[in-house]
């Protein structure tokens, strides 16, 4: 598998991650599981989208 594909993959599995970890927070009232989440969520994006840039450039 190439690099950029796995940024990609690695990236969307730290956005529902991330995704998950917030919506838990928000149930269980915990603001730091909350911004826990939101931060990887964050992570994954960029990731991800750095994935989409090599795939782009033929890295």
């Amino acid at each position: 598998m190439k690099s950029s594909t796995k940024d990609q993959v690695a990236g969307k599995i730290h956005e529902l991650k991330g995704k998950v970890k917030e919506t838990a927070g928000k149930v269980t009232d915990n603001p730091r599981l909350e911004s826990e989440g939101k931060a990887e969520k964050i992570s994954g994006s960029i990731q991800k989208k750095v994935g989409e840039v090599e795939k782009v450039l033929g890295k």
